[in-house]
């Protein structure tokens, strides 16, 4: 539900004969657009496949015919790539990170486009700040950090991978295989979906807030100087909400860079 929803559905004014329509989480609730049977396909469910299509259109008319002067769109597509491959895949992972770039491109673009979608006119909601995506992501680079983890070092180094370190007094070796099974297996992909959904779940929030609390202030009386602070409140969580949206697809990124080195590298 948008702002311009809460604000349509309530009419409400300061001085008229109702209380503030505050957000809250029914914010993040739709009505479902279709359903089939018991599964109810949703606006954020559309935002997702859009975002999807998007990015997979977009590097596809970008490369599908690369040409060794690039045009408008390929160089755009190659300045995204090598974004990616210079300032995430190579600090992290260095020379073995090079076959992991383009999962890494598609994970930052997807992410920070369905990131994005919050500041689009009519989507105006980011798919991210519905707990399942970022689950879903998060899954799937934790998948892919423990089957590189097994595949490159077998059971056995696959497991001292993830719970070992070196040279520790034996008194200490239950505690420290303990913490560090629960940090690399419970923790990381937990903290990895959290951290997505909670910065953009908390922006929508302001910007909703902010949103409403200017249509609701919004009267002849001098409360209209109130409700054009909360306005230019709105504008300036807006502005900030794009750097926050472009960071976590970046943080998101370079954490899962970060799993897939750690994957690759010798046990501790």
């Amino acid at each position: 539900m948008s702002a311009q929803t809460l604000l349509a559905e309530s009419g409400c004014h300061i001085n008229a004969d109702c209380g503030f329509p505050a957000p809250g989480l029914h914010s993040f609730d739709f009505r479902p657009i279709f359903s089939i049977g018991s599964f109810d396909f949703t606006k954020p469910m559309l935002l997702a496949i859009i975002c999807m299509l998007l990015v997979v259109g977009f590097f596809w008319a970008a490369f599908h015919k690369p040409k060794m002067v690039p045009g408008k769109l390929q160089l755009v597509g190659e300045i995204g790539y090598n974004f990616v491959a210079r300032s995430i895949a190579a600090e992290v992972i260095g020379k073995k990170g090079t076959k992991y770039v383009p999962f890494l491109t598609s994970i930052f673009f997807f992410v920070w486009i369905m990131n994005i979608m919050s500041i689009i006119p009519l989507a105006q909601f980011p798919a991210t700040s519905r707990f399942a995506f970022p689950v879903g992501l998060a899954a799937l680079v934790f998948v892919t950090y423990m089957y590189l983890t097994f595949k490159t070092h077998g059971f056995k180094g696959g497991v001292k991978n993830l719970v070992w370190i070196e040279g520790l007094p034996k008194g200490l070796v239950p505690l420290i295989v303990l913490l560090e099974f629960i940090q690399n297996v419970i923790t990381r992909p937990f903290t990895l979906a959290v951290r997505l959904w909670a910065n953009m779940f908390a922006g929508h929030m302001l910007i909703v807030m902010f949103s409403v609390a200017s249509w609701y202030l919004l009267t002849p009386s001098f409360l209209s100087a109130v409700a054009g602070g909360s306005f230019v409140l709105a504008v300036g969580m807006t502005a900030f909400e794009v750097l926050i949206q472009f960071l976590q697809a970046y943080i998101f990124t370079l954490l899962a860079s970060i799993y897939i080195s750690g994957a690759l590298e010798e046990g501790h």
